[in-house]
């Protein structure tokens, strides 16, 4: 057996069910667990504070994991290629081994990596299904790369046989010329999401053992406590994984759990979109012929959570607030941002990478395509109307009222959701602003704008 494999983790980040982790302790005698701080991606505007804070607590978690098992995460700064390569060679290494991924910076960057191993003798190994629970390319219709419609990409993917878990290796060992490096520093923010495979673990099981029975109809309850599981930036990051809760929320064999596995579904849905289409995450999916508005003051409302419209500015102010938005409050903003100001879904798409914690290119773009109707909705006009969105999701306005804090005095839910109504002046002093469009005739002028762009795309 060979002395030394590197594992280079880049968003799988934990050692329960790492494919990364476990083949190449199986490959050599010692492994050397690499993370690296790519300046370039850091220069693609991921790197915000929030996202930051979180990844440190992560790289600290990791490798306190690590050392439990007698190695450690050995974290470099610079170019990943560079910094493989040259750790490589430190070390001596057999092979190296990666995630796949699916952004055309994540294939770019593994295309070198290949050219440079290759160049120095080393290989790379490349393994999929470690972010998702299949892996994209595994399940395609007849006659083409990808599905574009997800019910029947869903059947496909609950009919393959997904791989097993990987083996958690009881130990690890570095090779002694390598000085078992410093902990990663970890700054306590007091944050009340917190980065790392334990704290993810932790609210993975209570969450299955807790409330996964009841997802089906909490999922979209806009509350203070809400129905959905916010293990979003742990998948993000690879701090559970996701075809290990495919696994146990599948066992529970309730209504509420396989809808939850039906969501896990869906995020592997739109990977397998990007892996296949990877300008997707710039151009339209399928172009409408929309010619966006370009209004930079309704875009800083929406921004700033000041639209107006409050179950709306609920859901921006969220954002701000936690690095995280409820799901049903995400289609509702993004539907007002697009088809009610018909502004350009990219532009809601850099806005959410820029605060979210679970922010990541095939979800979040994929995701906006889709209430943009740019995308894989099979109903691409549709447009969700808030008001009707906040008197089924948030009824007695909990929602509203936790984070439009100046309107927690209205009892009435109808006033709360629709406060213009009491008046300019009562506006006014509650310093809440007036709605800045128009929802009616706004929906009128989108399908307006839909129809004459359906008629050029048809003559042409």
């Amino acid at each position: 057996m060979p002395d030394t494999a590197i594992a280079v983790l880049t968003r799988d980040l934990r050692v329960h069910d790492n494919p990364v982790l476990a083949a190449a302790a199986e490959s050599a005698r010692q492994v050397v667990p690499l993370f690296v701080h790519d300046a370039a991606l850091a220069k693609t505007g991921f790197a915000s504070a929030p996202r930051t804070r979180f990844l440190q607590e992560c790289l600290a978690d990791l490798d306190a994991g690590l050392r439990r098992r007698g190695a450690a995460l050995v974290v470099r700064e610079g170019d990943l290629v560079t910094e493989v390569g040259r750790l490589a060679e430190e070390v001596d290494a057999a092979s190296v081994h990666i995630a796949a991924d699916v952004s055309g910076f994540a294939a770019r960057r593994e295309r070198r990596l290949t050219e440079e191993l290759g160049a120095r003798r080393r290989p790379l190994t490349v393994h999929g299904a470690v972010h998702t629970v299949l892996a994209p390319g595994a399940a395609t219709p007849q006659g083409n790369d990808h599905f574009a419609v997800f019910t029947p990409y869903h059947r496909r993917w609950a009919e393959i046989d997904h791989r097993p878990l990987a083996a958690l290796p009881r130990r690890f060992s570095l090779p002694a010329s390598l000085p078992k490096p410093s902990p990663p520093g970890e700054a306590d923010t007091g944050s009340t999401m917190r980065g790392g495979e334990s704290q993810a673990r932790r609210r993975a099981h209570q969450w299955l053992q807790e409330h996964s029975d009841e997802y089906h109809y909490g999922q979209d309850r806009l509350a203070a406590e809400d129905g959905t599981s916010r293990l979003s930036p742990y998948l993000h990051f690879g701090c559970v994984s996701a075809r290990e809760l495919a696994a146990v929320a599948a066992d529970r064999a309730t209504v509420g759990a396989e809808a939850f596995v039906r969501q896990l579904a869906w995020r592997d849905f739109h990977h397998q979109v990007l892996a296949a289409r990877p300008e997707a995450a710039r151009r339209d999916y399928r172009p409408r012929g929309d010619e966006w508005r370009d209004d930079e003051h309704a875009l800083r409302a929406w921004q700033e959570g000041r639209t107006g419209i409050p179950i709306v500015d609920a859901g921006m102010r969220q954002l701000l607030t936690e690095g995280w938005m409820h799901n049903r409050a995400r289609l509702i903003t993004g539907s007002f941002l697009t088809k009610t100001l018909y502004i350009d879904w990219r532009a809601g798409a850099v806005h959410f990478l820029r605060h979210l914690l679970d922010g990541d290119v095939a979800n979040n773009q994929m995701n906006w395509q889709w209430v943009a109707g740019t995308g894989t909705d099979t109903r691409p006009n549709r447009v969700l109307n808030p008001l009707r969105q906040a008197e089924r999701y948030d009824p007695d306005g909990t929602y509203v009222r936790r984070w439009i804090p100046e309107l927690a005095v209205l009892d009435d839910p109808r006033e709360l959701h629709q406060p213009w109504r009491l008046g300019t002046n009562m506006l006014n002093s509650l310093g809440y602003p007036a709605p800045i469009v128009d929802l009616d005739a706004a929906r009128e002028r989108f399908q307006q704008h839909r129809q004459r762009a359906n008629r050029g795309t048809s003559s042409q």
